[in-house]
């Protein structure tokens, strides 16, 4: 591991930032790439300050432009890339249906917005990055998938639809790198459970912190009934991004806390 290069895209939010931590405490380098400067630089002096090794990357993952500079320069100091992990993505409030709504609330641009950052916003960035592991002939990509993918989840339904595509889009490219690249690039997915981040906060928990009828529902279909640590997604992403899953490719793994095997009886 402490010959890698790793970037972490949305490396400066909380799950993107667990695993980079994760991927740092190994002795990786890693490349904290995200929109938000401040943030982005945030993450670098933390995962130095805990003797890690990261560098800011300042770029959209949907400007492919921005994504070929921040990536040239990366590899001219610290080598080429050979684990990616696409972790950028979110929701956007017109892309979900609340109970109040119909599907024929639907805002459209809000959903091209939430499909283009979780779908495209893997695509691209494996492009960019993908190129350079295929002329190493090294490289682990995890995409990052959720739960909303696995099962229809009331509301998300932007969301849903674009973490669908990401399973898709890993199991396709799983196949086509390997039968044109051969067998040393390897592509596989994380499906987290339910994790309390900014985003979903107000929607699982209430203001002192006790759980909404959102929140008790999950945990009620959680087998393990609590949430996810963010610190929990470590151990599969230093798992898939090491040589120890070295013939490990096309496949999801959920980190769920038995949500997925839980049939509701």
């Amino acid at each position: 591991m402490k010959t890698k290069v790793a970037v972490v895209t949305g490396g400066n939010g909380v799950l993107g930032g667990a695993i980079a931590m994760g991927f740092a405490k190994k002795g990786m380098h890693v490349g904290i790439l995200g929109r938000n400067e401040q943030t982005v630089n945030k993450r670098v002096e933390e995962i130095r300050q805990m003797g890690g090794s990261a560098s800011p990357m300042v770029a959209d993952v949907l400007d492919e432009q921005a994504l070929e500079r921040v990536r040239e320069e990366l590899e001219a100091e610290y080598g080429p890339v050979s684990v990616l992990v696409n972790a950028a993505g979110g929701n956007v409030k017109g892309a979900t249906i609340t109970p109040e709504q119909t599907i024929f609330d639907l805002d459209m641009a809000d959903f091209n917005k939430v499909t283009q950052l979780n779908f495209k916003g893997s695509v691209l960035p494996t492009l960019v990055f993908g190129k350079s592991m295929v002329k190493h002939d090294r490289g682990s990509i995890i995409n990052i998938s959720s739960m909303t993918a696995q099962k229809p989840i009331t509301r998300v339904m932007g969301y849903s639809a674009a973490k669908a595509s990401v399973d898709h889009f890993t199991k396709w490219l799983a196949t086509e790198i390997n039968s044109k690249f051969g067998e040393n690039i390897r592509v596989n997915a994380i499906a987290p459970g339910f994790f309390v981040g900014e985003q979903n906060r107000d929607l699982l928990l209430n203001g002192d912190g006790s759980l909404t009828s959102r929140g008790q529902a999950i945990l009620e279909h959680t087998p393990m009934k609590r949430f996810g640590k963010p610190e929990e997604l470590q151990g599969v992403a230093n798992w898939l991004a090491g040589d120890e899953s070295s013939f490990v490719t096309g496949i999801v793994v959920p980190v769920d806390g038995g949500f997925s095997a839980f049939g509701g009886l």
